[in-house]
């Protein structure tokens, strides 16, 4: 524990969003938890004996929020490498690439992210050949946006013997999937040294940091990272301030899950792919393409699974994306079930990520089995709508079932929310804005329902419920923004009205309506310990 830990702390003159008193100005903070939350006036009995007193001037203290689905290294190579998720044009993601192989002439591998030759004019992606050409020769793996699929250029394939014979494997303008997309990106990171891949980690988590973000679910696995990336980040979060980092390592070995430091064998366990690389597996064909995808896991192997991390106190938690992947994953938690009895396995609190093409049967049986939907409301942000991808891929009628949020809270489903970073950007606020404005207006769910996802949602995923709220004896997680005028914004206006009545005691929080500021994060704290100060502020 940090000497600063130990302080105790009153902040005053500001507005603190807490259950306990929806009127709350003024928290009181000691040994790394909140002590005290309530109105100015009592504030006044604890300011003599506090060792700090922060003015707010006005602003908002929330809980720090948590990204429950990040791949912390890729991030960071991100934030300082080659991205090109901005790239509007195959052309501009070319100029792109050179500029940045120019640039960086001793590097013995270039590392990039976030292509998306769907928003592209050409709606192709470049060529190995193009590649090539870019680099000078040098090995450089780029991945497209979903981190499903991606394109490499010859000098990274002759790093990996065999290559060619695996199943993913195209030598023409399709990018690599499946078994070989996971062997280059494997010897892609292989070839990052122990100093750049910390320097990522740390990268990505000041990043978090200076967005209110306070925790991290780290979805890591045998064919995402590798065990040394895994256990390097752990031990950073251990050893340096910022925000904590909950482990998740996708592998069937359990003990190896266990050995590794994991709270589960879970995360990117893949049950699918994506739809953008037409790898999320679905009982009908895609729209724009012959076949349903891939299946990686069936039920049997699913139900085998969660019995095994469910005897051994682990969590289990899988991949799934389409609706068939979706329909297996219950399919096999129904089995163990039955094996183990309901209320072990509704008690382990086991993870779907990204859910995405859940249809009103899973959704009954996500409840019934007690399975947290952790889920990414940026991707409809991104991908949703009459003329986006998923629109492309699966046609308009089943494109509009996607990311059926307000029906998984309708049937009492745990929702916690992340980014798939760098899939999609850190983006806390944002990621509310996405779920409260979903394109699909019955899908949408309130600020405050999705704010509590962001939250509270991300600790329960883990099985904390002591978490995530600012009430007394909660830990101290917490952020400080300036923002304009706190609102309650709900998908029914008679809601919304009620709420803002302030005899409903309901806490405010910004106003998110689409195309308005965001929330500007000033300070973020995690246990008690400041892990981000804006500056000059």
């Amino acid at each position: 524990m940090s000497a600063n830990e130990h302080r105790t702390v009153l902040l005053r003159g500001g507005e603190v969003h807490s259950p306990a008193d929806p009127f709350a100005t003024a928290m009181v903070v000691e040994r790394g938890h909140v002590a005290w939350v309530g109105s100015e006036g009592a504030a006044d009995a604890f300011a003599a004996g506090v060792d700090e007193v922060v003015d707010l001037a006005g602003a908002l203290v929330t809980p720090a929020f948590v990204d429950a689905h990040v791949h912390t290294t890729a991030t960071g190579l991100a934030l300082t490498g080659l991205d090109l998720s901005a790239a509007a044009s195959l052309a501009e993601a070319a100029d792109r690439i050179r500029a940045y192989a120019a640039d960086r002439p001793e590097d013995r591998i270039l590392i990039g992210h976030g292509w998306d030759a769907a928003r592209w004019p050409e709606r192709r992606p470049l060529t190995r050949a193009e590649l090539d050409g870019l680099t000078g020769g040098r090995p450089l793996y780029l991945t497209r946006i979903d981190v499903h699929s991606a394109v490499v250029t010859t000098a990274l394939l002759d790093l990996v013997p065999g290559v060619r014979a695996l199943d993913g494997f195209h030598d023409g303008q399709r990018p690599l999937t499946g078994a070989a997309h996971h062997a280059v990106r494997a010897a892609a990171y292989a070839a990052l040294s122990p100093r750049q891949r910390a320097e990522a980690q740390r990268t990505a988590r000041e990043h978090a940091a200076s967005l209110g973000i306070g925790t991290l679910h780290e979805c890591g696995g045998p064919e995402i990272s590798s065990e040394e990336d895994f256990t390097g980040l752990l031990d950073l979060a251990r050893t340096e301030p910022g925000p904590r980092i909950v482990g998740y390592w996708a592998d069937l070995d359990i003990e190896r899950a266990r050995a590794l430091g994991a709270l589960g064998a879970a995360g990117d366990l893949f049950a699918d792919g994506s739809l953008g690389s037409h790898t999320a597996c679905l009982h009908d064909d895609y729209a724009d393409r012959a076949g349903t995808g891939a299946a990686h896991l069936d039920a049997a192997a699913i139900a085998a699974h969660v019995v095994g991390c469910t005897e051994a106190g682990l969590q289990a938690g899988f991949h799934a994306i389409g609706d068939a992947a979706v329909d297996a994953v219950v399919e096999g938690v129904r089995t163990a079930a039955e094996k183990l009895g309901l209320a072990r396995i509704r008690s382990a609190r086991h993870r779907v990520e990204h859910a995405e093409m859940v249809g009103p049967d899973a959704i009954a049986a996500f409840a019934e089995l007690g399975l947290t939907a952790s889920v990414q409301p940026a991707f409809d942000a991104y991908w949703g709508g009459e003329g986006g991808m998923y629109a492309d891929r699966l046609g308009a009628d089943r494109a509009r079932t996607l990311n059926p949020y307000a029906a998984l809270l309708r049937a009492g489903v745990p929702l916690a929310f992340g980014s798939d970073s760098p899939v999609t950007p850190l983006d806390p606020w944002g990621t509310v804005r996405a779920a409260a404005f979903h394109r699909t207006p019955e899908h949408r769910i309130s600020v405050r329902a999705a704010f509590t996802a962001h939250t509270r949602g991300g600790w329960r995923a883990v099985g904390r419920d002591d978490a995530g709220t600012l009430v007394p004896g909660a830990p101290a997680d917490y952020a400080i923004w300036r923002t304009g005028e706190l609102v309650v914004q709900a998908p029914d206006d008679r809601v919304a009205r009620w709420s803002t009545d302030p005899r409903s005691g309901t806490p405010g929080l910004p106003d998110l309506s689409p195309g308005g500021p965001l929330p500007v994060c000033l300070e973020t704290v995690v246990s008690g310990q400041t892990v981000f100060v804006r500056p000059n502020e």
